[in-house]
Parts: C-alpha cells; structure tokens; sequence
C-alpha cells in the first residue's frame, strides 16, 4: 500500500478490525518513511459482478459498456430510449438472478442478441455481426436467412379453412 502523503510504499499495519457485519476490515496504517497515518478499508469484490473475457481476464461488470454496445446496434433504428434502458435492466437482472457471481461474456452476448432479435432485426443482425466477430459474408448470410426464415414462419396468410362463411 502506498502512502498517500509522500507515495512511498513502505507501509506497516498498526492495528486491524473487522466490521461488526464481518463485511470489510479496516486497517489503521503509518509510513515508515513519513510517519505519516492513514487508514484503508478492504472489502470482498464478489458482491458485484464480474466479466469473464474471451482472453481469459476478468474484469468488474460495466452497465454503461453493455448500455453502449446496445446503443451502438440501434443507431438510426426506431427504438426508444426506454427500451434501451428496459433491456439494459432486463439483462443486468438476468446476470444478478444466476449463482455465480463471474458471468461469462458469450453469455451476455447471448442474452444482449436474443432480446434484441425480438426488439429490432437489424439491430440484432448489426450485433451479432460484431459479436459473433463475422469474418465472411457467408456467416453474415446465414444469420440473416434465419432472421428472414424466421419472419416467414410468424406470418402465417389465413386459409380458406380458418375464414368463417358469412351467412
């Protein structure tokens, strides 16, 4: 630790104690080289979430980063600022509702471009192109045969049988 008065990092631990919940410990410091006293607190970063990249590293959970990167596939697209916000906050609980407390970041692009497939298609495609990292155009085709195939399916034209004579 070093000192925040003369930035040295030769510190020594004058006396330790845990809170009364047990959540942190506070620690009473001095430098050896100022004598100057200051006193840090030390708390379990798992309480918050934590991403676990595609390298490996694991770095804090970053709401305005998951915000940005839905912003970003959006652009110019109609689709308000409160369904933004509103998936945001969907897809944040989602990462809070699991047991663990280090998500993976597939698994956020997963849950980022499943809702998004049912806000804005094109903003999905735009997503999943950069996400799922594209690097032919056949890749960006089959995705978006399945976003088509799939619109095909919901649009059902009514037959003869289901219309009702008029008598």
């Amino acid at each position: 630790m070093d000192c925040p008065d003369c930035g040295d990092e030769r510190t020594r631990v004058i006396d330790t104690e845990t809170s009364a919940d047990g959540t942190s410990v506070r620690r009473r410091r001095e430098c050896q080289r100022c004598s100057f006293r200051f006193t840090t607190y030390e708390r379990p970063e798992w309480d918050s979430l934590q991403v676990k990249k595609r390298d490996g590293t694991i770095e804090p959970f970053d709401r305005a980063k998951l915000r940005a990167g839905i912003e970003r596939a959006v652009e110019k697209r109609n689709v308000s600022e409160p369904t933004v916000t509103n998936l945001v906050d969907d897809i944040e609980s989602a990462l809070q509702d699991r047991e663990t407390r280090i998500v993976s970041s597939s698994l956020i692009g997963e849950l980022v471009s499943g809702r998004l497939r049912d806000v804005d298609k094109v903003a999905y495609i735009r997503f999943v192109s950069v996400y799922r990292a594209f690097s032919e155009p056949e890749e960006f085709l089959r995705e978006l045969d399945a976003v088509l195939d799939s619109e095909v399916e919901d649009f059902e034209p009514a037959t003869a049988d289901d219309q009702s004579p008029n008598t």
